[in-house]
């Protein structure tokens, strides 16, 4: 009876333990003006990819020691199609070391399963140029996944220029979203898109930093979730 009541009072206690709000910051398409950037601190970066613009590999060396000058406990990132050395060769992921770099895999950081991926419907750096291949690519993101993060938008949020009304989102990733239901999911590639959408379920951010011109126009998007536990571990 004794063993019952400390079994109880252990699980009382576990089941008390407050929410912990993680904040995260939201950044993509930097093209290599990264050090121009005023970057909120937080718990958690995440950089939708884009971060140079020919896929230099000095470029990338600089914005990996710009990472690591970062105050945030952890750092996410994906490439972007701008970023194809990564694809080219596989080796290259070693160019990264102050930060998680996700190609079509995930990571638990701060009590949260993130997926990353730098397929885009539209360009064929990283492949998956066909419907039925990008269908089967998002239905292996795990069930559990609470951060999506992609280098292109879902269709038909935040995937237009303001001047257009051509969506430049891909279908079977809007499918996924629905279906997965993530509690934020963070993109770009569509620079005019920039901004946040929040439905039931997600909170969608377009996080590109340079507008339809070029220019380093846009600032860096917070957000928060609450975790259980009391510390923003793996």
């Amino acid at each position: 009876m004794m063993a019952s009541l400390h079994k109880c009072a252990a699980t009382l206690k576990k089941s008390s333990t407050p929410p912990r709000r993680v904040r995260i910051v939201c950044i993509s398409d930097t093209h290599e003006w990264h050090r121009e950037l005023a970057v909120p601190d937080g718990d958690l970066l995440i950089h939708a990819g884009d971060f140079t613009f020919w896929n230099h590999a000095s470029k990338i060396r600089d914005f990996n020691l710009w990472l690591g000058e970062l105050p945030h406990r952890y750092k996410v990132i994906i490439p972007g199609n701008h970023d194809r050395v990564f694809n080219q060769n596989p080796r290259n992921r070693t160019l990264i070391t102050n930060a998680v770099l996700l190609i079509n895999e995930s990571v638990r950081l701060c009590g949260l399963n993130i997926w990353g991926s730098p397929v885009t419907c539209d360009d064929a750096a990283y492949g998956y140029t066909r419907r039925e291949d990008r269908a089967r690519l998002n239905a292996s993101i795990p069930r559990d996944t609470h951060i999506l993060i992609t280098h292109g938008p879902p269709y038909g949020i935040l995937d237009r220029e303001p001047s257009s009304y051509r969506r430049q989102g891909c279908t079977e990733l809007r499918a996924a979203v629905i279906q997965l239901q993530p509690r934020l999911h963070v993109f770009e590639h569509v620079h005019g898109g920039y901004g946040t959408f929040q439905n039931e379920t997600t909170l969608f951010v377009n996080a590109a930093l340079l507008g339809p011109a070029g220019d380093l126009e846009n600032l860096p998007i917070s957000s928060w979730i609450s975790v259980g536990g009391d510390s923003c571990g793996p």
